[in-house]
C-alpha cells in the first residue's frame, strides 16, 4: 500500500488492572484503516499460555505475527526446561521481539504495543511492553492505545487498592466505555479476560449494536 493511512491498525483502547486476587485485561473490538472501520470483532486480548495473556495494539500484521512467535517460543521453552515460563521471562522475550521488530527496515512501520498479564508461582504480574521494546511494570493499572487518555481519566478517578477481580472487571468496562464514547478508533464492543489462580479465562464479550432501523 502506498499510503500509511491504509494500513490496518487496531486503533485501540486496552486496559490492565492489578487486583488482589488476579489480573483483569480489557479491550475494545475495532480495527481501522485510516477513517474506515475495517473490522468490528477483532480479539485484542490473546492468551499465549494457560496462565499468561496479552492485549495488542498497533499494526495488525505485526501484532499477529509477534503473538504467534511468542506462543511458539514459550512452548519450546517449556519443552526444553520442563517448566512453565514465569511472567517476567515471557515479558523479556516479547520485549526483545518488539525491540527487533520496530528497528527492522520495512516499507510498513512495525508498530506494536502489548500489555502482558499473568500468574506464576510467585504471584500475579502485569507489564507494559512499549512499541520501542521497553518494559514498565504495572503495580495498579495501565492503558494503551488511542483511547487511553479517556480510559486513564476513569482509572485515576475510580481505582482503589486491593480491588477484587469482579470489581476490576466493572472498572475496566467503565474505562473502555469512556474511550468508546469519545475515541473514533475505539469501539464496537468490549472483551474482558481475567487471570486468577485458575489461569486465563474469557470473562465477557459484548458487542455494541450500531444498526439503524427505519
Amino acid at each position: 500500500m502506498s499510503d500509511e493511512k491504509e494500513y490496518m491498525k487496531t486503533g485501540t483502547t486496552t486496559v490492565a488492572i492489578v487486583c488482589r486476587d488476579g489480573i483483569v485485561l480489557c479491550a475494545d473490538k475495532r480495527v481501522t484503516s485510516g477513517y474506515l472501520v475495517s473490522y468490528k470483532k477483532f480479539q485484542k486480548i490473546i492468551p499465549i499460555t494457560d496462565n499468561i495473556a496479552v492485549t495488542v495494539a498497533g499494526t495488525v500484521s505485526d501484532v499477529q505475527l509477534l503473538v504467534k512467535l511468542i506462543r511458539a517460543e514459550l512452548e519450546l521453552k517449556k519443552i526444553r526446561t520442563k517448566r512453565e515460563a514465569t511472567v517476567k521471562e515471557a515479558t523479556n522475550l516479547l520485549a526483545n521481539m518488539v525491540y527487533n521488530n520496530i528497528r527492522r527496515m520495512s516499507m510498513i512501520p512495525g508498530i506494536s504495543h502489548f500489555v502482558i498479564g499473568g500468574k506464576d508461582d510467585t504471584g500475579f504480574y502485569a507489564y507494559d511492553v512499549g512499541a520501542d521494546g521497553s518494559i514498565v511494570p504495572c503495580d495498579e493499572y495501565v492503558s494503551s492505545g488511542s483511547g487511553s487518555v479517556m480510559a486513564y481519566g476513569v482509572l485515576e478517578t475510580l481505582f482503589k487498592k486491593d480491588l477484587s477481580v469482579e470489581e476490576g472487571v466493572k472498572l475496566g468496562v467503565k474505562a473502555i466505555n469512556a474511550a468508546v464514547q469519545r475515541d473514533i478508533a475505539s469501539g464496537n464492543g468490549v472483551d474482558v479476560v481475567t487471570i486468577t489462580k485458575d489461569g486465563v479465562k474469557h470473562h465477557l464479550s459484548k458487542e455494541i449494536d450500531m444498526s439503524i432501523e427505519a
